[in-house]
């Protein structure tokens, strides 16, 4: 019988990616990609980040989603995709003269430390009740989702201790270029696409928002932007704990139409699946973090 998902719900990244504060996890991932140079500049040439900042969110949410909640076949296609897509990019970078793939092993390692550093501090911060252990494993099981984009498992790192080693080799080579700048004050107010225009009245309630994603960063990387000034950190985790808190309250339909129309159905399916397989289903895929949901023999 095929597995019901490329990670199954009883791993720790179910608790990661289902928890609702993975949206400020992944704009402050993208705040911290910005500061290696080169990255920013794969971004800047190949993407059209600036003019539909979202559609990018939204792509990263459904390649989240696929390797985690959907089928291994889907995960394996997607990862495909992704790889395709890289293979054939390039980066000129003006400094050097060079020009550097998108699908340098360095940059991919980058952006997935970034990326899951982001999901898992943001994650504990605001309240989801992880111990270290189960802070590692979710690394650990994150070393799979990295062989996706074309990365080896041994190469990624599995631990918070291996996580922060990473960090500390690569901190010498961080800069804010003026692209890095300009992404940052973009994330705080960002100009919306054509389809959402009619939403411009509401915009400067996003600006907390972003304010939110950006004061979850680390210290030394708030003091090289320097975007905003300092607030005392309880501040920040209170709001993060009541922002959590809202959005994890919200049902999981209306929650999930923040996702495209394609990510949806993914996760439609993986609901089915989970449904045919035994699981309790009736709280959605959020109500499968608790094991009381599981099989008697999963369980």
């Amino acid at each position: 019988m095929e597995e019901i998902a490329a990670q199954p719900p009883q791993s720790a990244t179910w608790q990661v990616h289902l928890d609702r504060s993975m949206w400020v996890g992944g704009v402050r991932g993208l705040m911290l990609q910005a500061l290696h140079p080169l990255a920013m500049l794969g971004v800047w040439q190949n993407s059209d980040f600036q003019d539909d900042p979202f559609g990018r969110l939204r792509r990263t949410a459904d390649f989240v989603g696929r390797v985690t909640f959907g089928s291994p076949r889907e995960a394996d296609e997607i990862g495909r995709r992704v790889r395709g897509i890289h293979r054939a990019l390039r980066i000129h970078d003006p400094a050097t003269g060079r020009t550097h793939r998108v699908d340098d092993p360095e940059l991919l390692l980058w952006v997935h430390c970034a990326e899951v550093s982001s999901y898992l501090e943001v994650a504990r911060r605001g309240g989801l009740g992880l111990t270290g252990r189960q802070a590692d494993r979710y690394l650990r099981e994150q070393r799979k989702s990295a062989t996706y984009v074309g990365l080896h498992l041994d190469d990624v790192p599995g631990s918070r201790a291996e996580m922060a080693a990473y960090f500390k080799q690569v901190r010498p080579s961080l800069r804010v270029t003026p692209e890095a700048a300009s992404t940052v004050r973009f994330l705080l107010w960002p100009r919306l696409p054509p389809e959402l225009r009619r939403l411009s009245p509401g915009k400067p309630a996003y600006f907390p928002f972003g304010a939110l994603c950006y004061y979850t960063l680390p210290g030394w990387a708030r003091r090289m932007y320097g975007a905003l000034p300092e607030i005392p950190s309880a501040t920040v985790t209170a709001a993060l704990t009541a922002f959590r808190f809202g959005l994890n309250a919200l049902p999981e339909p209306v929650h999930d139409l923040a996702f495209s129309p394609a990510t949806r159905s993914m996760l439609r399916a993986s609901r089915e699946r989970a449904r045919a397989a035994g699981y309790d289903v009736r709280k959605g895929l959020k109500g499968l973090t608790d094991p009381r949901r599981w099989p008697r023999a999963t369980a």
